[in-house]
Order: C-alpha cells, then sequence, then structure tokens
C-alpha cells in the first residue's frame, strides 16, 4: 500500500488519538486529528491529505458538505464515512477505496477455510470477511453486512479495551463464557445461548475476555453498518430459548423494538434455528432490496440449491423466498438479512 496521509475527523478524542496509533503503525502512513471540524477546509486545501477519515459525533449536514468538497477539490482526496473503528477494519477499509468498483453479486459462496485463518496462541478462527490482515477485494462486505468472525479465545485471554463508532456489533456466543467490559458502565458475562449488542454510535471503549474456565470462549462477531449515524451509544443482551429454535427459525435481532429479539439501528433480521436431518422450510425475505447470507455453524444443507457444510458462507439477493432443505442432524443455521445497499 502507497504511503498514504490522513485526516481523521471527529468529536471524541479518545477514539481520535486511538485512531492515529492505528493508522500510524502502518508503515508510511501518516495522521492528523481535528476536533474542530471548522478548520476542515483550510487543513484539507492547505496540506497534503490523501484520506479523510470522519469518526464520530459530526453532524450528518457536515458530512455531507465534506464529501462534496473533496469530490470537488483538484486533487485526490478519499473519504471514509463508514468506518467503525477498531484496527482490524482500517486496512481492507482504505485497500477497498482504490479497488475497482463492482456490483454486487446475486449470490456468493465462501467455503469455509477460504477466509482469513487466524492461529494464535490466544486467538483462533476464520474471518469471512476482509478484516485485520486478511484483505481480499472480492469479500469486503455483502450488503450491509461488514465483519463475520468464528472466534475462539483461550480462557483467561482476550481484546483490550479499544474503540469503535457508528458500527453495529452483534456477538453470538456459541461455547464457553466471555466476560464484557465497557465505558458505558456494563460488565456482564456473555455465555453460549447469549447475544450481546452494541450500537457503538457516538463512541464506544470496550474489551471482551474469555473467562478463566480452562476452555475456550466461542463466538461469532458480527458488525453491520447501521442506517443511522452518530446515535447514543447503546449495550443490550439477551438469553435465547432454545425451544423457540427447534427445526425452525427463531428471530434473534431486528430493527423494531417492539419485535421478537434484540433490536439494532438497520433494517436487519437475525434468525437463527437447528435443525433435524431432512427438514425442509423456507425463509421470506422482510424488505424488498434485502439479501440474505446464511451461515452453516455446524452440520449441512441444501439453501437455495447451494449444498454447505459446517462453516460454510452463504449470500444471496434478488430474491422474495429462500427454500432451506436440512441434509444432517443437529444442523444449526444463521440467518442474516440485510439491506444490500450502504447509506
Amino acid at each position: 500500500m502507497k504511503t498514504l496521509n490522513f485526516l481523521v475527523i471527529g468529536k471524541n478524542q479518545e477514539i481520535l488519538d486511538t485512531l492515529k496509533r492505528v493508522i500510524e503503525k502502518n508503515e508510511g502512513w501518516k495522521a492528523e486529528t481535528l476536533s474542530d471540524e471548522s478548520q476542515s477546509r483550510d487543513f484539507i486545501t492547505n496540506h497534503e491529505v490523501d484520506i479523510v477519515l470522519l469518526s464520530s459525533g459530526l453532524e450528518d449536514r457536515f458530512e455531507k458538505d465534506i464529501i462534496a468538497f473533496c469530490e470537488d477539490l483538484d486533487k485526490e482526496v478519499k473519504v471514509i464515512e463508514h468506518y467503525g473503528g477498531g484496527s482490524g477494519l482500517l486496512r481492507s477499509e482504505v485497500e477497498g477505496l482504490y479497488a475497482e468498483n463492482r456490483n454486487p453479486e446475486k449470490r456468493v459462496i465462501h467455503r469455509a477455510g477460504s477466509g482469513g485463518i487466524t492461529k494464535m496462541d490466544w486467538l483462533s478462527g476464520e474471518k469471512i470477511f476482509s478484516f485485520s490482515e486478511f484483505y481480499n477485494p472480492e469479500r469486503i462486505n455483502f450488503g450491509t453486512l461488514r465483519v463475520l468472525n468464528d472466534d475462539a479465545i483461550v480462557s483467561g485471554k482476550g481484546f483490550g479495551a479499544h474503540p469503535h463508532d457508528n458500527m453495529e456489533i452483534i456477538s453470538i456466543a456459541l461455547e464457553g463464557t466471555l466476560i464484557h467490559e465497557d465505558n458505558l458502565g456494563n460488565k456482564t458475562e456473555i455465555k453460549g445461548g447469549d447475544v450481546q449488542v452494541m450500537s457503538a454510535g457516538t463512541g464506544v471503549m470496550h474489551s471482551e475476555f474469555s473467562k478463566d474456565e480452562g476452555g475456550f470462549g466461542k463466538f461469532l462477531q458480527i458488525w453491520i453498518y447501521p442506517n443511522k449515524r452518530n446515535v447514543t451509544p447503546r449495550y443490550d443482551q439477551m438469553t435465547l430459548d432454545m425451544t423457540k429454535s427447534h427445526n425452525r427459525f427463531q428471530q434473534i435481532l431486528s430493527p423494531d423494538p417492539d419485535d421478537d429479539g434484540i433490536w439494532i439501528y438497520q433494517d436487519a433480521w437475525f434468525h437463527l434455528g437447528t435443525f433435524e436431518n431432512g427438514i425442509e422450510t423456507d425463509y421470506r425475505v422482510k424488505k424488498e432490496g434485502n439479501g440474505v447470507y446464511a451461515f452453516i455453524i455446524k452440520g449441512s444443507a441444501g439453501i437455495a440449491g447451494e449444498q454447505l457444510g459446517a462453516k460454510d458462507g452463504f449470500g444471496i439477493c434478488d430474491v422474495s423466498e429462500i427454500n432451506i432443505k436440512v441434509t444432517s442432524e443437529n444442523t444449526e443455521i444463521l440467518l442474516m438479512e440485510v439491506p444490500m445497499e450502504i447509506k
């Protein structure tokens, strides 16, 4: 990646300082930060700036104005307006700016083991989409689904305090227990069968560790671009009633606070089900223009005519209904319906 000069604009100084450190860990990358957005135009005009990164707390009108301003400049200045914080996304977001634009395919298959494999002394798993050191221009996102990591953390280890902003972050615990702590005052345990949601909004710092019980904390880490920026950060958590997902899909996430499951700032619906061999069911897309990404947690199934095994991912759009035929016992499937357009 070329030498790059960043201007990071936002209202949360702690996050600005962290992003500067994250950026400058990359060889040849330099960053300046601004917490007074009124200085932005002068700074961009009078300094060498390759990328403007819009962080938290900015008004929508300012963001639109600064994007238009950068587009009208004689020099090329790119803008990252959907960045969600955390060092894991930065390089793939930057490289994505310089990749050729492409239209989303109507269906994609991500076979188990074809993503970014993590093998560390404390963390193992797979990154389905570009994240951290794994970059693949064909795997930046599926619509507003930006991150899907299948992680296992050794007991007593985990992710230290780090920032996020303007991202909906969902954790689905599969096994073991995770300890979550954040600067909103939450300190919770997330056990197998629990779902956790953070709306990072204007900025949140959090840490996540596997409880020291001699095993692993296994969970799916999922990030969704929100449809509303700079909201007040919020935290929610629920324990699933697994009887509701036997041989059918249980809704665990939606955009409606009065609906089943936890709500987020996006027109997205998540469903989870565990099925016996031979069960056949259909899923009807809830909103026109949305796509569905299926992840086989364990077992196997045919989805929309594609045969999938454990840890395979499959995305499909431009359909109104999807047929699912389970082909092995105790098959567990996560369906994620998300908008295909990032706004």
